[in-house]
């Protein structure tokens, strides 16, 4: 997909999610081949401004309109992502093991739930709604996930 479709779809994803004209929000090609993400924003609340950061020398993701959508979710969900980091931060003590199980747990559940929301947002609106699976070739495969383990008895 080339750029010029790549920019429509993601002015065409911000209307529809209602995140444009209420924020400025920009969209941004990274072309460093070491850059390891295949999308990722940077956010300024006060200013409601955005830039979405897609990459474009090597995508992990086959799909870029599954990954503007999935960034773009993001972006309606920050005030929840932010309250929950917060309440997080006041209530245990970076460090610790409560502290990096919270954490984790949130940012887990908060990335899989970005995601089916993108997911269903793709195959009810997409113009191309192929799911990427690129992040699975990364994975073991199922038959890897039980080596080492042992029987219980």
């Amino acid at each position: 997909m080339n750029k010029e479709n790549i920019k429509r779809l993601f002015e065409k994803y911000c209307l529809m999610l209602r995140i444009t004209p209420q924020w400025d929000v920009k969209l941004v090609f990274v072309d460093d081949p070491e850059w390891k993400k295949t999308g990722d924003f940077k956010i300024d609340c006060d200013d409601r401004k955005a830039v979405l950061y897609l990459n474009a020398a090597n995508p992990k993701q086959e799909n870029p309109e599954e990954v503007i959508i999935h960034e773009l979710m993001h972006i309606k969900l920050y005030p929840l992502d932010q309250v929950t980091e917060s309440l997080i931060t006041s209530n245990f003590e970076e460090g610790t093991g409560s502290y990096e199980f919270a954490y984790n747990q949130f940012f887990s559940a908060l990335e899989q739930t970005v995601e089916e929301l993108a997911k269903c947002f793709l195959l009810q609106y997409g113009e191309n709604r192929e799911l990427s699976y690129g992040r699975c070739e990364k994975n073991k495969s199922f038959n890897e996930l039980y080596d080492g383990l042992k029987n219980i008895d």
